[in-house]
């Protein structure tokens, strides 16, 4: 009988190592579930730039390559100074429509309304923090010379229009 026990110990022992296994096992599954899950939040794969980073990486924040957001990125970058969403638009190759503008000004605002990575010096004009020093440069404001017509001279002689010198002069005041 001693051999018959010897054998039943040793099949109990085998089944606690078996149970203890697959407890590893349900342990190996949980943090592989767990990786996974976190995989699926980062980005999906991270490109070298001219400055030598993966990816664009902010405070802690990576925007995926490739997204609307890097590209927008890249364009206020490249230009060195804010963009209008308008240039925006056009330098992504997105249609000119209200839903486009509305869809990525409203990216773009949450972004600057956290201070992350994009600035907004204009009403939709959107910019980098790292520029954030640079001096923003108004695009849509009137050229210099505005308003004035360069082929009408005001000091030329108006004796030809019919109007003598005392009249001119009481003019004048009407003029500027």
């Amino acid at each position: 009988m001693a051999l018959r026990d010897d054998i039943q110990k040793r099949i109990d022992k085998k089944r606690e190592e078996i149970e203890a296994l697959k407890s590893q096992i349900r342990d190996a599954n949980v943090y592989v579930q767990a990786l996974e899950d976190t995989l699926k939040i980062l980005p999906r794969e991270l490109a070298v730039d001219n400055e030598g980073v993966q990816g664009v990486m902010a405070r802690g924040i990576v925007l995926r390559t490739g997204s609307k957001v890097y590209r927008v990125r890249q364009a206020i970058h490249s230009a060195g100074r804010p963009l209008h969403l308008t240039e925006l638009i056009s330098a992504l190759r997105l249609p000119n429509k209200p839903k486009e503008r509305a869809a990525l000004a409203g990216s773009l605002s949450s972004y600057a309304r956290k201070g992350e990575i994009f600035t907004r010096p204009a009403p939709n004009t959107f910019g980098l923090i790292e520029q954030k020093g640079k001096p923003v440069v108004a695009q849509n404001g009137p050229p210099p010379n505005f308003g004035v017509d360069e082929t009408v001279n005001v000091d030329d002689d108006l004796g030809d229009c019919g109007i003598e010198e005392s009249e001119e002069e009481k003019l004048l005041p009407l003029r500027s």
